[in-house]
């Protein structure tokens, strides 16, 4: 009985939340300062509930679907191969962006806790963070993966420890930061990494291929992973906030080194770079997969586009990371939901959630443009 339980329940739950938590919460505090907690709060439950609709809207068409697809294959399966070929387009370049946020993160963590002893600049950092990551995704180490979930357990226990140890010393008051003086323009800011935060549609068909025996827990499961998601989200905007108030980093593990020891500081930074590591290399393999099945490249053509068009952009000055966080989830995910709410449609879903929701994206993807361009 309690191996069933963990086999069509727990590890299905484990492997998607593994999948939501990637490098995008770590936006959230930062954000959180910016527009003030209340304001957060507002967008946190607004998007959360439209995230886990859609999820559970994909999971339903999932079922309705032949298995041994992914998320192109959908695609093709019921809007045609044009569309195919525009998801495919649509994500090759939110796989880059991703991959691009990784290194950012990855990067800034090393030189954070090595440059005090050995000097160095945020590019030395990167490319050591960037050349073992390659290797790794040009040989296929597809067991690395495995390893997400407990790269995360460990964050999660190094988070606790420093909440527990930390609890004294959070400020109430480092919460209302800006809550009462937002500046409009930030105040669309938290739309696009907080759907980025929560993203998790493209392991969905290997969740259930999973449960293949009992189907019917995947919407049990789908809830359970982006409800463990965002209430982990909620507790790190809380701790990091009330330590480092209005000196939160944008990546926040990198504002707490004037409130932590260095030994604490330096391990919680450690944890993060294992973590974004294993994702790197976690969604390069997919994305080196895509491009070679889908698009049609060559193996090593494929490895160098995967690698190094995100090593190119940070190289040429796109190395800010909360934009980027925010481009990706507001545009090439908003498009990934209205593709699944038109298959929704065709599948026999009700207007009233396609078409309202259809709008949220649209306006999404045009204000993040127009907010870009600028």
């Amino acid at each position: 009985m309690a191996d069933n339980f963990f086999k069509n329940y727990i590890y299905p739950v484990a492997t998607l939340s593994a999948s939501i938590i990637g490098v995008g919460f770590l936006s959230l505090p930062y954000i959180t300062v910016k527009v003030g907690l209340l304001v957060m709060l507002f967008y946190f439950a607004a998007l959360t509930a439209l995230v886990l609709l859609l999820h559970l809207v994909f999971g339903q068409i999932c079922l309705k679907t032949p298995d041994f697809k992914r998320w192109p294959g959908f695609v093709g399966f019921y809007l045609g191969q044009k569309a195919k070929k525009f998801i495919l387009a649509s994500v090759v370049s939110g796989s880059l962006g991703v991959l691009l946020a990784y290194l950012l993160v990855g990067g800034q963590f090393l030189y954070e806790i090595f440059s005090l002893f050995w000097g160095g600049s945020i590019l030395n950092y990167t490319l050591i963070y960037f050349i073992p990551a390659g290797i790794f995704i040009y040989f296929g180490v597809k067991a690395i993966s495995k390893f997400d979930f407990l790269a995360i357990t460990f964050l999660f226990l190094i988070l606790f420890l420093i909440f527990i140890k930390e609890l004294p010393h959070m400020n109430i008051s480092n919460l209302l930061v800006n809550s009462r003086n937002l500046d409009f323009r930030n105040l669309f800011l938290p739309y696009g990494p907080i759907i980025f935060s929560l993203w998790g549609i493209g392991l969905i068909p290997e969740v259930e291929e999973m449960v293949r025996g009992k189907k019917n827990s995947l919407k049990k499961i789908i809830a359970s992973a982006i409800l463990l998601a965002a209430g982990f989200y909620f507790l790190f905007i809380l701790l990091i906030v009330g330590i480092s108030g209005s000196e939160t980093s944008d990546s926040a593990l990198g504002g707490l080194k004037n409130f932590l020891r260095q030994g604490t500081y330096s391990a919680a930074l450690l944890i993060g770079v294992i973590t974004t590591f294993i994702a790197f290399v976690a969604h390069g393999l997919l994305l080196k997969k895509v491009l070679i099945y889908d698009v049609g490249i060559k193996e090593f053509p494929a490895w160098l586009l995967t690698c190094f068009v995100p090593l190119a952009l940070f190289l040429l000055g796109f190395n800010s990371f909360i934009p980027l966080i925010a481009f990706v989830g507001s545009v090439f995910l908003g498009i990934d939901g209205i593709l699944i709410l038109l298959i929704y449609k065709k599948i026999g879903g009700k207007k009233i959630i396609a078409y309202p929701l259809t709008l949220i994206f649209i306006f999404g993807i045009v204000y993040s443009i127009v907010y870009f361009i600028k």
